[in-house]
């Protein structure tokens, strides 16, 4: 079933929501404020969140629109509120949230949600990229090579996602934090140079064809074969 984040601030409705997911068979991560809910969806990939409004360190808007700026429209979010006015509404939907429920509501109402909402985003969703022998499973975001499997971090993912989809084109460090970082400027640190190493330990440490390679003064490229990738690339295209 359904890797799920839920943010609720409290603690005995977070045990029933807890409880009654895992008996339909998710695995449920539990933060009890906003602030701890961001590091969890940092610091992991899920298929799915379900956040309460009102909360202590950050609410629950500000944490949808951090997550949507960050990780994209991938997984559903499903916001959980006592505030059931039509503005409120609007503004948790202008955050970010794919559905809205006022409190109280029904265990089964919230299970059915989740299930329409995780049904329309495997369907909108790509299974798989596929480089060589490498293939990334966009649904559990994990690699393979040849019979390896990969676990991979949320950055890896979006770091080896944007490269599968750019195959052949040289990315620049600039491009890659814009793309994976969210970073409009060089940051002059080392974290895209530092990201790239920890794919290649995993995807091409122990594979004689390596799929990243390094273009000097350029950025990186993921391609099957590189005929010289300490010099010059003709007609290759550079994104920036």
């Amino acid at each position: 079933m359904a890797k799920i984040l839920l943010v609720e601030d409290e603690v005995n409705i977070a045990s029933f929501i807890e409880r009654g997911l895992q008996e339909f068979g998710h695995t449920v991560s539990v933060a009890y404020n906003g602030a701890d809910g961001w590091q969890l969806a940092q610091d992991e990939p899920f298929d799915l969140l379900v956040l309460d409004i009102i909360m202590p360190k950050m609410n629950g808007l500000d944490l949808c629109r951090q997550y949507r700026q960050l990780y994209g429209y991938d997984s559903p979010v499903i916001m959980l509120t006592a505030l059931g006015t039509t503005d409120d509404i609007v503004k948790g939907l202008y955050a970010g949230a794919d559905d809205y429920l006022v409190k109280p509501f029904s265990f089964q109402e919230l299970e059915a949600r989740i299930t329409a909402l995780l049904r329309r985003s495997k369907e909108k969703r790509t299974s798989e990229l596929v480089c060589g022998d490498l293939i990334l499973d966009c649904n559990t975001r994990r690699a393979r090579r040849g019979d390896r499997e990969m676990e991979l971090t949320v950055k890896e993912y979006r770091l080896l996602e944007h490269f599968m989809n750019n195959q052949g084109v040289v990315l620049s460090r600039v491009n890659l934090l814009k793309h994976v970082w969210d970073k409009n400027f060089d940051t002059n640190t080392n974290v895209v140079d530092v990201y790239v190493n920890y794919l290649r330990t995993k995807i091409d440490k122990d594979y004689e064809n390596k799929l990243i390679h390094t273009v000097v003064g350029l950025g990186y490229i993921m391609k099957l074969s590189v005929r010289n990738t300490k010099g010059f690339f003709p007609r290759l295209r550079k994104f920036y």
